[in-house]
């Protein structure tokens, strides 16, 4: 299903060839466009799982779950951000929930400007990131949380806006954790400006906040406040408890049909800034506090969730938000006042003649494809553009780099 995604597991024990032997055919049963990975600071995750992801179009998202506490050396992390953009990884989350005080430690939680000291770890590791041509996550909070989420998310975009480089600034996406938390899927609509009554730390009785499942409205909030653009945002985490009463996997599939830009009776769509939803989790071991929350057992039997989510994504088809599109798979190429350059040409033919995408250099005609490739970076094409595409429905790949970079992605696709 378009735009959805999956936590896999919540170790990162499980990369090898048995384990995607497994869990790769799931994936695919899932449809699924994405795959947040646990990447330990300690190791890489194997290249043959990162490339077996990419040749089955699942876009694997690496999730560097460290704190503020333990922030691993930079020399250690460019290494792998090096190797893993080299593999054809984009996305990178960097930490994990830092407005908790179990990722500090009780001295360093009680020292004043928490939000600016987490950029003096996190930005040396987001600005080496799109170094090598990676986009960096900025982590996902705990809703609510030991420091109020919103308020250290406006803290630290305002560190960003005064400290980063307009090339994080540009790539840069945020991410937040969108659990149920026994709510219903309406749970905080409309961000604060449909409920000015919520305050950090107090909700009153008769209002709603942002611990819910439409959490990125009040984080697109706090970005158009600070940033004066909403940036793009990764829903994770999304899981139960639902409501009481209620039936969690029906609530769970419906959450994955607003992900995907269908429609939902009774519910408002989700911001076009919302690119991607990975819900809460693949698997889990046998005994360990996920296992109930995994859609499929141990062994690989589909829960009833997965019956349903499956049954619904081939009743169901998904409605783009432009309506049907003309072209299936376009490549937008880079052009210049003087012309097409030969050099682009030369280094897609291959990638050409296997796919037979439309090929062109219009970002209007790009508009009207269901999956678009794009060659070159920032200089040909912002990401700006691309979040245009993105806002139409169209699932966007980019590709960029020296001549060798760019035909090894392409030939990985």
């Amino acid at each position: 299903m378009d735009k959805v995604g999956f936590h896999y597991r919540v170790d990162a024990d499980h990369y090898s060839d048995r384990d995607l032997g497994t869990w790769l055919p799931r994936i695919k049963e899932l449809d699924a466009s994405w795959v947040v990975l646990n990447a330990p600071a300690s190791r890489a995750v194997p290249e043959g799982f990162i490339a077996t992801l990419k040749m089955e179009g699942v876009e694997p998202v690496l999730h560097f779950q460290i704190t503020p506490h333990q922030v691993p050396p930079l020399e250690e992390m460019v290494m792998f951000f090096e190797n893993y953009s080299r593999w054809g990884v984009k996305y990178v989350i960097l930490f994990d929930r830092p407005n908790r005080q179990a990722g500090w430690g009780p001295e360093a939680w009680a020292q004043s400007d928490l939000p600016e000291r987490f950029l003096d770890g996190f930005l040396p590791l987001a600005e080496a990131a799109v170094a090598v041509g990676l986009v960096p996550v900025f982590p996902p909070l705990e809703p609510g949380g030991d420091y109020w989420d919103t308020i250290f998310l406006s803290g630290a975009l305002d560190g960003i806006k005064r400290r980063a480089s307009q090339p994080l600034q540009k790539r840069l996406i945020l991410s937040a954790y969108a659990g149920l938390n026994s709510r219903p899927l309406s749970w905080g609509r409309g961000g604060p400006q449909s409920w000015p009554e919520a305050q950090p730390y107090i909700t009153p009785e008769n209002s709603q906040d942002q611990r819910g499942f439409r959490i990125a409205e009040w984080y697109l909030t706090i970005s158009e406040t600070i940033l004066e653009r909403k940036l793009p945002l990764l829903m994770l985490g999304i899981h139960g408890p639902a409501p009481q009463g209620a039936d969690l996997p029906k609530i769970l599939v419906e959450g994955a049909r607003l992900i995907a830009r269908q429609t939902v009776e009774g519910l408002d769509p989700l911001p076009e800034e919302v690119i991607g939803g990975a819900f809460w989790l693949l698997a889990a071991d046998p005994g360990s506090d996920a296992e109930e929350a995994a859609w499929f057992t141990p062994e690989g039997a589909g829960k009833p969730v997965v019956e349903l989510f499956t049954h619904q994504e081939k009743a169901q088809p998904v409605e783009k938000s432009v309506g049907h599109f003309r072209i299936s798979h376009y490549l937008l190429l880079p052009s210049f006042e003087w012309g097409v350059a030969d050099w682009y040409l030369n280094i897609t033919r291959p990638f050409i003649k296997r796919h037979r995408p439309t090929v062109g250099f219009s970002l209007e005609e790009a508009l009207q494809a269901e999956r678009v490739t794009v060659v070159g970076g920032e200089e040909h094409f912002s990401e700006e553009q691309l979040n245009q595409l993105r806002g139409q429905g169209c699932l966007v790949r980019r590709v960029e780099g020296d001549g060798t970079k760019i035909a090894s992605q392409l030939a990985a696709i």
